[in-house]
């Protein structure tokens, strides 16, 4: 079982682990700190995904390589190539209150399945919001475990997505395939 923190945005003066690797999406690069995973971010270049971690948490000391994010790199590699049925580490979600909500809500969206940003914005009690629930989605810091990519616009075509818009596709297609979905989120 997946144990979840939730809290406002880099507390700053922190020690961030981070590993990365390789899976079939490309590479992965994942951070951890005191509470666990804070960051999940993948592409094609590492430099890029380092820089990425940066700009998130500007007050953070990241330290390369910490086996303790090397451990939940192999989990999370597993999880996202489907060989694990959950997510088996702490996850340290962090966002804005609005936001914490609605990856609460993604987070209930069975594998295999899309919903529109519209029914995502109505399942979070703001029906109104459908951009700010897809800034929301863009937000996101933890790629595949908060699975954003499992929501599409109104007609049912795909849009942006943080690590790609082909990432995306091959997650849903992933998903399809294995009927009930490769893994669910704990």
């Amino acid at each position: 079982m997946t144990t979840v923190s939730f809290r406002q945005v880099d507390a700053g003066g922190e020690r961030l682990g981070v590993a990365s690797g390789s899976c079939t999406l490309g590479t992965l690069m994942l951070a951890t700190g005191a509470r666990g995973v804070v960051a999940i971010v993948m592409g094609d270049d590492a430099q890029a995904l380092w820089q990425d971690l940066q700009a998130r948490f500007p007050r953070a000391a990241l330290v390369r390589d910490d086996p303790q994010a090397r451990e939940y790199l192999h989990r999370a590699t597993a999880f996202i190539e489907g060989t694990s049925a959950q997510v088996d580490f702490p996850l340290d979600i962090r966002g804005t209150a609005f936001q914490r909500q609605v990856w609460a809500a993604l987070r209930t969206i069975p594998p295999g399945t899309t919903v529109t940003y519209a029914e995502l914005a109505r399942r979070t009690g703001a029906p109104a919001a459908v951009r700010a629930v897809a800034g929301a989605c863009g937000a996101n810091a933890l790629a595949v475990v908060i699975p954003c990519h499992r929501v599409v616009r109104s007609d049912g075509t795909l849009s942006g997505y943080r690590w790609g818009v082909a990432r995306k596709q091959a997650l849903i297609t992933r998903e399809a395939a294995c009927g009930a979905g490769v893994a669910q989120p704990a």
